[in-house]
């Protein structure tokens, strides 16, 4: 029998529900049992979005204009023609729903909800009639009173308070199972739910008949939240690996009457060896006995995907064709509501419960992009749930705080400009430098530094850029030179540290072989959200893409003097870099001095309010590295926006010359040349 309100698992279920659940699901168990023959047979369609981060529409807050290629309102769309197309369906959201864009940051901290107010994401969600959904890393990032608040939860934790009555949350169940409250050791929401569905089946003798089905949802969450929202969870609430979660609780769900389990797991698939630690363990969820399918998420990827070139895709056990992970049906949506991922389950009927017949079973990850470049229709009942959210967006990030006399760009971050990174740096830096000598006296004699990353750096085209320009600088531009809702972290690290931390960095680029006379790629797969890079005059080193990685870092220097490896200094961070994100080598949080509970985004606002007007010069030009100089037999090659080289040269950059204007990806990217010689 399905769960109930006084299980010690399940804290955030209604008793009610818990009830009709019961009661539903032996009604269902003794109408299988009776009626339905053996060999029947149905499709069931598992619709999966994933990673939405608040794009509710197709717009893009920073640039303040619309951006078809993103966007709910049309992978809603899309749900409604597999909807058309699957009458037997199930529609599932995958996590990473709540943050990502000004109108998350809006309803979180600029006008925080009320209680009765429901989140425009969950809003427009409802609207769309989804089953349930999965929680991911970024739903933690505002904290769990927020988090408690917005999906009407009622969590057991230190420091989180309930009124009489729930919040307004979603109209449909959100699973957990693998974090747990430490005050009372129950899974913070329901771990599973069944949901009962009534679908169409044909019988071996071609009748069509209505049948119940018991579908049941399970969802995991990157156990690495503990060290990303430290500042939120440290001390209230404890995780456990994917794996071990599924061990306990499918089981459990077979149990309870569940026909079919679908895993809603927030990571991607890694290739190495399970630990309960790793962000990606998917391969080794979907072994797990029980699990029928699975819904991924969290690196923004495409699966299946016949032509990916992500290692993990063409390892074992992985048809990254078919949709398969070790044999489990799999799908991967994208991001930011770009694609639709289906899963189409033939099931049959063995006599006594419903199988998988996975030789039939189909997987697509459908874009939103048609075939000749366009893109689908946006759904227009989205954008009327969400007006008002909208414009109270608009008008919000439209706020001047300052001004610049030079564009603040990205496009040519990877090759040396800091014009988009260097106030950032600036920001973080001073910020850690007046705490330090306010508060850490300890501390008070060491060099501050600070090292970012250009956040956008064309992952998702040519739009995805950061470029900021000349006049009036709004909120909505200094979200776009910091993109994430991070906290700033100080970190303590030795001259050793730094030069591990740039190798890391450094491999953002692939290894160049000087006699090759064919083109050759500069950049790697490696993130750009991960490629840091110092800004300050006080540092100087250089990268020689030439060399292995682990070798690439020379001349590295403070102040003219070779950097010493054992003197000390302090690096003005981010709580997700110096709590591990990204793997950089003795980055685990244990050289955290200062845990802000500011936000980075928040301290470079506030220094760009003090600085008032920025200048190329003091603000945009201080460049820390270079390229090894080494001539090349053929071109190396970058990609960037098009049209873009003017600003290459304003500057400095007089080694780039641009190849086309198209690069034939479709993404709106152009090839670039860099003569490393120079």
């Amino acid at each position: 029998m399905a769960a109930s309100d006084n299980s010690p698992h399940l804290p955030n279920w209604p008793l009610a529900r818990g009830l009709a659940a019961v009661l539903a699901v032996l009604g269902c168990a003794e109408t299988l049992a009776g009626d339905l023959a053996a060999n029947t047979r149905a499709t069931l369609a598992v619709l999966e979005t994933t990673d939405l981060h608040t794009n509710v529409l197709s717009y893009d807050y920073f640039k303040l204009a619309e951006d078809k290629s993103l966007g709910f309102e049309r992978v809603a769309t899309l749900i409604k023609a597999a909807r058309a197309e699957f009458p037997n369906h199930v529609l599932l959201d995958n996590g990473d729903a709540i943050q990502g864009t000004a109108l998350a940051d809006y309803q979180a901290l600029v006008k925080p909800l009320a209680c009765d107010e429901t989140l425009a994401m969950y809003k427009v969600m409802n609207q769309a009639g989804y089953d349930g959904a999965g929680i991911g890393n970024h739903e933690f990032n505002y904290g769990l009173a927020y988090l408690n608040q917005i999906t009407g939860s009622r969590f057991d934790v230190d420091g989180v308070e309930v009124g009489a009555k729930p919040c307004a949350g979603p109209n449909f169940p959100l699973v957990l199972a693998n974090v747990y409250s430490a005050k009372t050791r129950a899974p913070l929401f329901a771990p599973y739910r069944i949901i009962s569905k009534t679908i169409s089946a044909t019988t071996p003798d071609g009748r069509s008949v209505s049948v119940p089905l018991r579908i049941g949802i399970i969802g995991f969450a990157p156990t690495a939240i503990l060290a990303w929202d430290k500042r939120w969870l440290d001390g209230k609430v404890y995780v456990e690996g994917a794996v071990e979660a599924a061990r306990q609780y499918v089981p459990e769900m077979r149990r309870q009457g569940a026909d079919l389990v679908v895993a809603l797991a927030h990571g991607g698939i890694d290739s190495v060896n399970y630990a309960p630690a790793m962000e990606s363990p998917n391969a080794h969820l979907a072994q797990v006995p029980g699990i029928d399918a699975m819904l991924m998420g969290h690196t923004h990827q495409v699966f299946p995907d016949a032509a990916s070139k992500v290692a993990a895709f063409s390892q074992a056990g992985v048809d990254k064709v078919k949709g398969t992970v070790n044999g489990t049906p799999a799908v991967m949506a994208s991001y930011w509501g770009k694609h639709l991922g289906v899963i189409q389950l033939q099931l049959v009927y063995n006599g006594q419960q419903w199988t998988v017949d996975r030789s039939a079973t189909q997987v697509q990850a459908r874009p939103i992009q048609n075939a000749d470049k366009t893109y689908v229709a946006a759904d227009p009942s989205v954008a009327a749930a969400v007006a008002a959210e909208h414009a109270a967006t608009i008008a919000y990030v439209k706020t001047p705080i300052g001004s610049t006399n030079f564009r603040l760009s990205s496009y040519f971050a990877d090759v040396g400009d800091v014009s988009a990174i260097e106030i950032v740096n600036q920001a973080q830096a001073q910020y850690v430098a007046d705490y330090v000598a306010a508060n850490l006296p300890q501390y008070a004699q060491l060099p501050v530094l600070s090292v970012s990353a250009p956040f956008k750096s064309g992952f998702a085209g040519g739009r995805d850029f950061t470029d900021v320009a000349l006049g009036d600088v709004a909120i909505n531009n200094a979200a776009d030179l910091y993109l994430y809702p991070n906290t700033v972290h100080a970190v303590r690290v030795q001259g050793r540290d730094i030069q591990n931390w740039l190798e890391t960095a450094a491999r953002r680029f692939n290894q160049i072989d000087p006699a090759k006379s064919t083109d050759q790629l500069l950049i790697s797969t490696f993130p750009g959200y991960n490629f840091d890079v110092f800004s300050s005059p006080d540092i100087r080193y250089e990268i020689d893409v030439t060399q292995p990685l682990g070798s690439r870092i020379k001349h590295l220097s403070y102040k003219g003097a070779a950097i010493d490896p054992q003197a000390y200094f302090i690096i003005a961070t981010n709580n997700y870099r110096a709590s591990g994100g990204g793997s950089f080598p003795g980055l685990d949080g244990s050289k955290t001095i200062y845990a802000s509970p500011d936000a980075n985004r928040d301290v470079l606002i506030n220094h760009i309010k003090a600085t008032k007007t920025l200048t190329l010069a003091k603000n945009g030009s201080d460049r820390s590295w270079r390229f090894t100089k080494v001539a090349t037999a053929g071109r190396v090659i970058f990609k960037s926006a098009p049209g873009q080289l003017a600003l290459a040269t304003a500057v400095g950059l007089d080694n780039i010359t641009a190849i086309n204007n198209d690069d034939g990806s479709g993404k709106a990217l152009a090839d670039y040349a860099i003569d490393l010689s120079r």
